[in-house]
């Protein structure tokens, strides 16, 4: 049996390939960036064609690191940035225009347009979603009425709409020369398109949003051999699995069971409940979603607390505001000062998510006066991810009935330990870090390894989830209160900005 699993973790920011052996722990690792394209105001782009480069050069130098091939993976996962829309040409593999980010504004007018009649969660119903510029489907038709010639090659049937997984996956398994076009039902069900209950394309759906069926992927389980893929330098390894980003973390955190929850953070911070086999409708402004689908297996769901912003706003003030080198130079700044200095940041570039929903928020810095300085600034960005998670939590204790008990944190701002302390102290919850932070890649790793049966099943992930650090809580009750207080009054000011 070959030795080790792989997994394309394709992100917001960055590309990377990551190999697992069997105990789940890292065996090489390589990640390259890829450029943020921003032509106007709340429009965010990626070149495709770059995603494409950038994972093969990835692929190439992680197995160089440590000196393997393909014959040394049993099968290859994907996971990736889930509502991010592609559209291509099927003979050519060239993209119609630039891939439009999952943070990308540009559908508010057709979200708007739609939600006259019937509200925001017009289409909760069949696909488990609001209306909001969020999802794939709107972002599709954008493309459509938008860029030239792009419905017409549609409608001839000469091209493919897909998210990254698709794209990713097309491309490996041979791209015009009998690639598999294809989406797993996780990210299916971020399009917007997808009948939450049955797992299928749902037709009223594309009749309301005017996209033409020919033009989409075959949905399909996270866990099964897709094919082989084509390229170097992974040629004839089995592409065996596919999950949306934060429900590979789910995956790779082990909440396997109904109420198990992990927080991941990221370019933003999505919050994953596993509610079991059960579509629960969510009352309290969080998405239904599937969670995975493993093999012929019923699909699993979860409810879901999507921000958009959090590890992004420590890069717009490294980039935009230049008020440190690198990220990591954040932590010891805001640690230079006691507290926040009653400021706080609103974070919503791209109006706010989770459980607010307003697409006519933007970002706000509250509370300033001549006594803040750029290390106020810096605390008060790490406690805007804390505030929002805590948004999230309120909300789905109320959805779901459970309490946590405590929090399972991954991605990138876990290594800041006092992020991780103030989201404890807020939460008044321990919060959790496993050994293996990477929990994204190892989801996706997880779920092409029980495809193929290099894992026998969810007991041995279990097995392999061990903690690293637990962060207690230990705010007075007061305190939590009042800086919560403030942070509610601070997004009630970011509303109503765009009309």
């Amino acid at each position: 049996m070959s030795r080790y699993v792989g997994a394309i973790d394709q992100g917001t920011t960055s590309s990377r390939f990551i190999v697992f052996d069997q105990a789940g722990s890292i065996v090489s690792v390589a990640q390259k960036e890829h450029r943020q394209i921003y032509p106007r105001p709340g429009w965010v782009e990626h070149d495709p064609r770059g995603i494409v480069d950038n994972t093969n050069e990835v692929i190439g130098a992680a197995l160089a690191r440590a000196k393997l091939s393909a014959a040394d993976l049993a099968a290859v996962g994907i996971t990736n940035q889930r509502e991010t829309t592609l559209l291509w040409n099927k003979a050519t593999g060239e993209p119609l225009c630039n891939a439009l980010v999952w943070m990308d504004t540009r559908t508010d007018k057709l979200v708007a347009g739609f939600a006259e009649n019937g509200g925001q969660d017009r289409f909760r119903g069949r696909t488990g979603l609001p209306l909001t510029t969020y999802f794939s489907g709107l972002k599709l038709r954008w493309i459509l009425d938008n860029v030239d010639g792009a419905r017409e090659c549609v409608e001839r049937g000469d091209a493919l709409f897909g998210t990254v997984d698709s794209w990713l996956a097309w491309n490996l398994t041979g791209g015009p020369n009998g690639g598999v076009h294809i989406i797993d039902v996780t990210n299916a069900s971020r399009t917007q398109l997808m009948n939450i209950e049955t797992c299928e394309w749902d037709d009223v759906m594309l009749g309301e949003f005017g996209i033409p069926s020919a033009c989409l992927p075959q949905i399909v389980s996270s866990s099964q051999v897709y094919g082989e893929i084509a390229t170097e330098p992974l040629k004839g390894t089995r592409l065996a699995g596919i999950l949306g980003d934060q429900q590979a973390a789910l995956v790779g955190q082990a909440c396997l069971s109904p109420g198990e929850a992990k927080n991941t953070y990221g370019t933003g911070s999505f919050l994953l409940m596993n509610m079991g086999t059960e579509v629960v409708q969510s009352q309290a402004g969080l998405l239904t979603t599937v969670a995975y689908r493993f093999g012929d297996e019923a699909p699993r769901y979860a409810l879901e607390g999507a921000i958009a912003i959090t590890g992004a706003l420590v890069q717009w003030l490294r980039d935009n505001l230049k008020l440190f080198d690198v990220a990591a130079q954040i932590e010891p700044l805001a640690a230079s000062v006691e507290d926040n200095g009653d400021v706080y940041i609103v974070p919503a570039f791209s109006g706010l998510y989770a459980p607010y929903w307003r697409d006519d928020a933007r970002g706000v810095i509250a509370g300033l006066t001549r006594y803040a300085t750029r290390a106020h600034i810096a605390r008060a960005a790490l406690e805007s991810a804390a505030y929002q998670v805590r948004d999230v939590v309120e909300a789905m204790q109320a959805d779901s009935g459970i309490a946590l008990t405590s929090l399972k944190a991954d991605g990138g701002m876990v290594a800041n330990d006092l992020l991780m302390q103030f989201q404890a102290d807020i939460l008044n919850t321990p919060v959790v870090r496993p050994k293996v932070t990477e929990t994204t890649a190892l989801g996706a790793a997880y779920a092409a390894g029980l495809a193929v049966g290099y894992w026998s099943g969810l007991d041995d992930l279990r097995a392999n989830w061990q903690v690293d650090h637990v962060w207690e809580p230990s705010m007075d009750e007061e305190r939590r209160q009042r800086y919560y207080a403030s942070w509610k009054k601070a997004v009630s000011r970011s509303f109503d900005w765009v009309d």
